[in-house]
């Protein structure tokens, strides 16, 4: 992707992750540098993911505030999923914030199952900090 793709993604998850620190152009042009590294998008959000080997690892989903609730993310994580199995993945992780009730039941009724935590691993804006819950899904 061209660094105006990587801005406007940037612009993207800023406006999505509001009580953390949202990732800029600079660091999102980065990831997608790597061979193993890879970005679905649709209008309004965008998945960007890495599969090493066998293993794949969703490193975030974005959706626009305005388009939150319209079943975007539910299809950034199918378009994540499917991309990730056709790279070579059998297995799937990521992590998401335990106040994140909305993206929980995205990722639990897509088949992910809980495997862990990482206590105080985010930090947001107002300086507290949240527990990250790992999730895994076997990829067919």
């Amino acid at each position: 992707m061209s660094d105006a793709s990587a801005d406007i993604l940037s612009a993207i998850h800023v406006a999505a992750f509001v009580e953390t620190r949202g990732w800029s152009a600079d660091e999102i042009a980065q990831l997608q540098a790597s061979s193993h590294v890879f970005t679905t998008a649709r209008p309004n959000g965008f998945a960007i993911g890495r599969v090493v080997v066998d293993e794949a690892e969703l490193l975030t989903v974005a959706v626009t505030p305005a388009a939150q609730g319209h079943g975007i993310g539910a299809q950034l994580l199918q378009d994540f999923e499917r991309t990730a199995a056709d790279r070579g993945a059998t297995r799937a992780f990521l992590e998401v914030a335990e106040d994140n009730a909305a993206a929980l039941a995205l990722y639990q009724n897509a088949g992910w199952s809980i495997c862990g935590q990482r206590p105080a691993y985010y930090t947001r804006s107002d300086g507290t900090t949240c527990t990250a819950i790992l999730m895994e899904k076997h990829l067919t």
